[in-house]
C-alpha cells in the first residue's frame, strides 16, 4: 500500500495527540492499578483461608476498591485476611487521590520538577485551572489528603476502643482503615454488618459522615475555603459557591427525607430511641453522597427511600473529588437553565457571572449519557436475572455513582451482571466525558455552520 507523506505525517501527529491525551493516560493508569490489585487479591494469602479466591471475585473487589464504591461479592471482614485488606486500603487511597495525581506527587518529590505533559494529565485529573498551579494544587491535595484521614482515624481509634473485645490494635486499624475508606468515599468496612453496630454512636458517625463530606465535595472547594479562611480571598469563586450551596441543600433533604420515609419502619428507625433515629436519618442522607456505609440493613428500606436514595446517588457530590454521580454542580447548573428557559431568559446567569454555552452543553452531555447508560445497564440486568426494577435500579445507580450501597442483590447476581457492574464502575470514576475523550480516535472541529432551523420542542 503506498502512503504518501502526508499521510505519514498526519499517521504520526495523530499518534503523538493520542499518546499525549491526558484522559487515556487516566484511563490506562486505573487499569493497571486493578489488574495489579485483582493480581495480589487472588493469591492464597490475601484468604483467610489460605486458598485463591476466584479471579473474577477478586477483579471485581479490586474495580470496586479502586473505583472507590464499596460494593462486594464477599464479606471483606471475613473472606480477606489482613494482607488482603490492607492490598484493599491501598487500591482505595490510590484510586480516591487519582492515579496520575499520586504519580505527580512522587515525581514532584524525586525530581522537584514536573513536566508539561504531566501537569496536563494532572490538570484533568482535578479540574485545575493551568498548569502553573498543579504543584501547589498536589501538594494541597497530600496535606489535607494526610491531615484529614489522620484526625479522623484519630477520633474512630477512640471511638473502636470503647468497643468490648477490641483491643488497642484493632482499635487503631479499624481507625485507619474506615478513616481513609471514608474520607475516599469507598463504603469498604472491615465489618461484617458494616457500621450497623454503631448506629447510634455519634463518636463513630459523626467523623465517618464529616470525612465523607470534605473527600466528597472536591479538592478545588476545600482549597478554595482554605485560601478564603487564611485572607487570600475575598469571596468563594462560583464553581465553590454552587458545590457547597447545592451540597449543603442536597444533605438536608436527603436526612429529612429518609427521616420521613423510615418513620416507623420497624426494621429500620422504629426499635432507636429519638435522639439515635434523628443520627440514623442525618447517616442515612450523607452516605449516598456517595459513600456506601449503611448504619441501617438496606434491604429493609421501603420503596420510597430506595428511591430517594436513587435521586441522592445519581447526583453525587463535588467535582475532583472522592465522590461519583454526576456531581452536584452539573445538576445545579441544568437547574440555573431550565430556570431561565422557564423566565425566558436568552442566557443563564448565575451570581453575576453568564455560563458559556459550552458548559451548559458539556452539563447535558453528562446527564444524557448517565441515563442511557444506567437505563440499558438496568433493563439488560433485569432481562437476565429474576429480581424486580427497584432493586436492581438501586445496584445500577450505586455501581455507577461509585456509591457501594446495596439491598444485598449483588453477590446474588449471574456473572454478565457483575461484569456490567465493573464496567459502571469503571466509567463512573473516571466520568462520562473523561471516558469518551479517552476512547476518542481524535477531536474534530467543525470548520463551516449549516443554515439555522428551529424543529417544534414540547
Amino acid at each position: 500500500m503506498h502512503v504518501t507523506l502526508r499521510d505519514r505525517t498526519r499517521v504520526s501527529r495523530s499518534g503523538r495527540n493520542e499518546a499525549r491525551n491526558p484522559a487515556r493516560l487516566i484511563a490506562a493508569g486505573f487499569a493497571l492499578i486493578i489488574a495489579v490489585g485483582a493480581v495480589l487479591l487472588s493469591l492464597p494469602i490475601a484468604s483467610a483461608g489460605g486458598e485463591s479466591t476466584p479471579f473474577l471475585t477478586a477483579l471485581f473487589t479490586a474495580v470496586s476498591a479502586t473505583c472507590v464504591t464499596g460494593l462486594i461479592l464477599v464479606d471483606t471482614a471475613t473472606h480477606y485476611s489482613t494482607f488482603g485488606q490492607v492490598v484493599i486500603l491501598a487500591l482505595i487511597q490510590v484510586g480516591g487521590t487519582g492515579v496520575m495525581t499520586l504519580a505527580t506527587m512522587i515525581g514532584v518529590v524525586v525530581t522537584r520538577r514536573i513536566g508539561l505533559q504531566m501537569a496536563t494529565t494532572v490538570q484533568t485529573e482535578n479540574k485545575a485551572f493551568g498548569t502553573g498551579d498543579v504543584r501547589d494544587i498536589v501538594r494541597r491535595i497530600a496535606i489535607m489528603t494526610v491531615a484529614i484521614e489522620a484526625a479522623v482515624a484519630l477520633v474512630l481509634t477512640l471511638g473502636f476502643a470503647r468497643t468490648p473485645g477490641v483491643g488497642p490494635g484493632r482499635a487503631v486499624y479499624a481507625g485507619v482503615f474506615h478513616s481513609v475508606s471514608a474520607f475516599n468515599n469507598a463504603g469498604f468496612s472491615i465489618f461484617s454488618d458494616n457500621l450497623m453496630g454503631y448506629v447510634g454512636d455519634p463518636l463513630i458517625c459523626v467523623p465517618v459522615m464529616l470525612a465523607i463530606i470534605l473527600g466528597g465535595i472536591g479538592f478545588p472547594v476545600l482549597v478554595e475555603v482554605q485560601r478564603l479562611a487564611r485572607g487570600h480571598r475575598r469571596r468563594l469563586g462560583l464553581h465553590a459557591s454552587i458545590t457547597i450551596g447545592t451540597t449543603i441543600v442536597l444533605l438536608v433533604v436527603g436526612s429529612v427525607g429518609f427521616l420521613i420515609t423510615e418513620w416507623g419502619n420497624p426494621k429500620t428507625l422504629g426499635p432507636l430511641s429519638l435522639p439515635q433515629q434523628v443520627l440514623a436519618s442525618i447517616f442515612g442522607g450523607v452516605v449516598p453522597r456517595t459513600a456506601g456505609f449503611n448504619s441501617l440493613d438496606v434491604a429493609q428500606f421501603r420503596p420510597a427511600t430506595l428511591l430517594l436514595n436513587d435521586i441522592l446517588m445519581f447526583i453525587g457530590g463535588g467535582s475532583a473529588g472522592t465522590a461519583g454521580g454526576i456531581k452536584v454542580t452539573t445538576f445545579a447548573l441544568l437547574a440555573f437553565v431550565v430556570w431561565a428557559e422557564l423566565r425566558g431568559e436568552p442566557t443563564v446567569h448565575v451570581r453575576h457571572r453568564r455560563l458559556p454555552e459550552a458548559v451548559q452543553r458539556q452539563a447535558l452531555t453528562v446527564v444524557l449519557l448517565a441515563v442511557g447508560l444506567v437505563t440499558v445497564s438496568t433493563l439488560v440486568i433485569m432481562m437476565i436475572s429474576p429480581y424486580s426494577m427497584a432493586k436492581v435500579l438501586f445496584e445500577v445507580i450505586s455501581a455507577f455513582a461509585t456509591v457501594g450501597l446495596s439491598a444485598g442483590l449483588t453477590p446474588k447476581l449471574p456473572v454478565a451482571a457483575h461484569c456490567i457492574l465493573m464496567v459502571l464502575m469503571f466509567v463512573g470514576r473516571l466520568g462520562p466525558i473523561t471516558l469518551g475523550t479517552a476512547l476518542a480516535l481524535r477531536d474534530r472541529r467543525r470548520r463551516y455552520e449549516l443554515p439555522e432551523e428551529r424543529p417544534l420542542v414540547g
